[in-house]
């Protein structure tokens, strides 16, 4: 393999741009025919063939409803069981087949077979209705990465009852916000799991959660083992899903027949406004768009282990280990534990065991193997043959390094580039039939209509390397259908500023993705991360509004600006900028009340990187904050344009005394 000196790196970068896939690989393909692109620029016709990967209990009538734009309507009239999908019609082939081989930390190991999948949903899905779960209530799932939490998932979908589920990491005032929002009645947990050697007591959140939320959900709470942990106490108020599970062991659900466009989830993302949206995802289309890029970007086949290293509790999770694999009957790894725990080389010990074909994590992570040392994959043998990347743009530098160490030169890398609300990858090659270019997010998927528009809204020209406001200029199946409960929301968070909101004509109406890109002659697209007041922290989207409500809530802060510092190795950190109340002096037991404070309420992922005391904030004259001075002063950049600040000096004065700090 390669070295990993750096002139070595830009050498072969100048070189060679381009890297064919292995003639090896395309033999194989799933799609290897470039005619794929001709058949899917026939809209919304082609999308027809991803829809035609699942299962249908009525077939629908009209494929897009596009009359109310944007509240487009996917595969009109048909219905189908996303629970059905994944597990029940997987039966009669490949019952033996595993679904799921799960690594905990401890050790522990487990593979379910679709058989076991099958009956573990069958008796999750009887214990939920037993306590009232009904067709349309959404249940809020706050689950670490066990086999729980698929199974949870694929028994609220046999019931038709919504999911929202709500990353482990989150803080229990994180789940309270989420459960109100959610109107949520019913609430699963678990006691604990294991992160870095140490049993974490989860169900505490829960106890906090519960205290802060509006509503009164009941609470039904897993073990991570048989028993409670001895190290936990749990509510007597909470229901075991153990005893129910004893109660309806080998009971059989019939999944509920859902309409197409009835919801699947809600997933909850970041905004500007400092309140989580609750993106909306439909049942046929989303379904069909996961399983149709799982089969087409990310090449999996039945016969294959594949390995998604990123938390379910995000929306990669959701469409590319829960729904997209297991509706096309693969095999999927799990890991409960970090990637270098107990040691460095874990992720390349567990893709040696259960001899993974296909790899798909995030920058983040590459960076932080590149970070290591490819030392730490001496002597496992793997054997990867498609390589993906997800949720934020990679450097070439960590591409290469991925390329070389991680694929041994000979494994495809598709980067992919779409978001929570896009529901799949929309920015992607397809491995087949691209060549890959580091740093690029390739071409768009089938069917997809990127454009780059500079904020007047007029089309950027490809041949002039300038980068502009990345958008998608028609719909597509797994698209969201809304904010949950905010109809005006949605529009204004993704429609309003491109589109004509005025008219009924479907070519009025341009979804606006929120990053910056800059497309290049060759027609790839390369994305540069976001645009708005939302940071990327080791593919983690956070608002700034929500870090800074966070800061606020300390007594000693009278006003709080936070700005993203570039990270080599999580993309982007939170930088906090703090003006005290007058009287109170600047100690290190502010700053560790202002840390406490934003790991409580968001959780200890979202960790500032530093937090400073500044006598005052860039402001406009109407009072607005200029972040993006304090991100040019975090990043140690030349000051943007300060004209427009009520007081010119402030951002030169920040940057003094932070230096001085």
């Amino acid at each position: 393999m390669a070295s990993n000196d750096e002139s070595t790196i830009e050498a072969r970068l100048a070189e060679q741009e381009y890297f064919r896939p292995p003639t090896k690989f395309v033999g194989q393909a799933n799609v290897s025919d470039p005619a794929v692109y001709d058949r899917f620029a026939e809209f919304p016709a082609g999308f027809e063939e991803y829809a035609d990967l699942l299962d249908w209990d009525a077939h629908w009538d009209e494929l897009l409803d596009d009359s109310n734009p944007p509240f487009y309507e996917w595969f009109v009239g048909g219905e189908l069981n996303a629970s059905y999908n994944c597990v029940d019609r997987h039966l009669d082939d490949g019952k033996n087949r595993t679904a799921l081989r799960w690594e905990g930390e401890d050790g522990e190991q487990r593979n379910l077979s679709y058989q076991d999948l099958y009956r573990e949903v069958n008796a999750m899905a009887a214990a939920l209705r037993d306590v009232g779960v009904d067709e349309g209530d959404v249940v809020t799932i706050h689950l670490p990465m066990v086999p729980a939490l698929p199974i949870t998932m694929l028994a609220c979908a046999r019931l038709g009852a919504p999911h929202s589920v709500v990353f482990a990491g989150f803080s229990a005032n994180a789940l309270a916000e989420r459960v109100d929002s959610a109107d949520s009645e019913y609430v699963v947990t678990i006691d604990g799991y294991y992160r870095r050697g140490d049993f974490l007591p989860h169900i505490e959140k829960a106890d906090e959660a519960l205290r802060e939320a509006a509503g009164d959900p009941q609470v039904l709470a897993w073990t991570r083992h048989e028993e409670p942990h001895d190290s936990v106490a749990v509510s007597d108020d909470y229901t075991m899903v153990a005893d129910l599970l004893d109660e309806h062991a080998g009971e059989r659900v019939a999944p509920v027949s859902r309409d197409a466009e009835d919801p699947l989830f809600l997933m909850y993302t970041s905004g500007t406004t400092g309140q989580p949206k609750g993106c909306q995802h439909r049942t046929g289309g989303y379904l069909a768009y996961a399983a149709g890029t799982s089969k087409y970007v990310l090449d999996i086949k039945p016969e294959d282990t594949y390995w998604c290293s990123a938390d379910i509790g995000w929306i990669t999770g959701h469409s590319y280990i829960v729904y997209g694999p297991l509706a096309l009957g693969t095999t999927s790894v799990m890991y409960e534990g970090t990637p270098d725990h107990p040691h460095r080389s874990r992720m390349w010990e567990i893709a040696e065991r259960y001899d993974v074909d296909v790899f798909h994590t995030s920058p983040t992570a590459v960076r932080m193997f590149m970070k290591w040392g490819a030392e730490h994959l001496e002597g496992y043998d793997f054997d990867f043959r498609h390589l993906t990347t997800v949720g934020e743009p990679i450097q070439p530098e960590a591409w290469l390094w991925y390329y070389e160490h991680v694929g041994g030169e000979d494994a495809v890398i598709v980067d992919t580039w779409w978001q929570t609300e896009t529901g799949g990858h929309l920015i992607t090659n397809l491995p087949a039939l691209d060549d890959m270019k580091p740093g690029s997010a390739g071409r768009p998927a089938p069917g997809i209509e990127p454009a780059i528009l500079d904020d007047e809204g007029e089309p950027v020209d490809p041949e002039s390397g300038e980068a502009g406001n990345l958008v998608i200029t028609r719909p597509w199946p797994g698209m969201l259908q809304t904010v949950y409960g905010d109809d005006e929301r949605f529009i204004e968070e993704y429609w309003e500023r491109f589109s004509d909101t005025d008219s009924d004509d479907p070519d009025d109406w341009i979804y606006e993705a929120g990053d910056g890109a800059v497309q290049g002659p060759d027609g790839y697209y390369r994305v540069l991360g976001r645009l708005d007041d939302v940071m990327n922290v080791a593919g983690h989207r956070l608002g700034t509004m929500e870090l800074e409500s966070a800061v606020s809530e300390v007594e000693a802060v009278a006003e709080a600006a936070v700005a993203a510092r570039e990270d080599s190795e999580k993309g982007e950190v939170p930088d906090v900028y703090v003006v005290l109340r007058t009287g109170v002096e600047e100690s290190e037991s502010v700053r560790e009340d202002i840390v406490t404070a934003i790991e409580e309420e968001i959780g200890k992922f979202a960790r500032p990187n530093e937090v400073a005391f500044v006598g005052d904030l860039p402001k406009t004259r109407s009072g607005k904050i200029m972040r993006r001075l304090l991100e040019d002063i975090s990043n140690d950049a030349e000051l943007g344009d300060t004209t427009t600040l009520r007081d010119p000096s402030v951002p030169e004065q920040i940057r003094e005394q932070v230096g001085a700090d």
